[in-house]
């Protein structure tokens, strides 16, 4: 079993930042890609960010690319995402998912991730 446990979700203002967390644990681990995804009320999961195994290459959907950056700190087992710049739009519980086996062109897909975190809320004030 992977473990993640996302954590970091706070209230910011617009305009602000924050930094998410994804704490990864199992057996598996050192060979995860790992991608960010949010869900706003009534709205269907959107990709975010993610980080390749290995190469470390990194994507982004385009609704943040230029404000987020996502990174690994293989020491600490964890995957971040900081968020600069943050808007209402932003709002959204986001969720760390890992995959094993990932290819690029599913790193955008959630059918393609194996495991899941809980999820962190993340809330822009307007």
């Amino acid at each position: 079993q992977v473990q993640l446990v996302e954590s970091g979700g706070d209230l910011v203002q617009d305009g602000g930042s924050l930094r998410l967390s994804c704490a990864q644990s199992g057996r598996a681990s050192n060979r995860l890609s790992t991608g960010w995804f949010r869900q706003a009320p009534g709205k269907d999961r959107e990709f975010v960010a993610a980080i390749k195994s290995y190469g470390g290459s990194t994507y982004y959907g385009s609704s943040v690319k230029g404000r987020f950056t996502i990174s690994r700190d293989n020491a600490k087992n964890t995957v971040y995402l900081q968020m600069n710049n943050l808007k209402s739009e932003d709002t959204a519980v986001y969720y760390c998912a890992a995959g094993e086996r990932l290819i690029t062109s599913s790193l955008g897909s959630q059918s393609g991730y194996d495991y899941w975190g809980q999820g962190t809320q993340v809330t822009v004030s307007s």
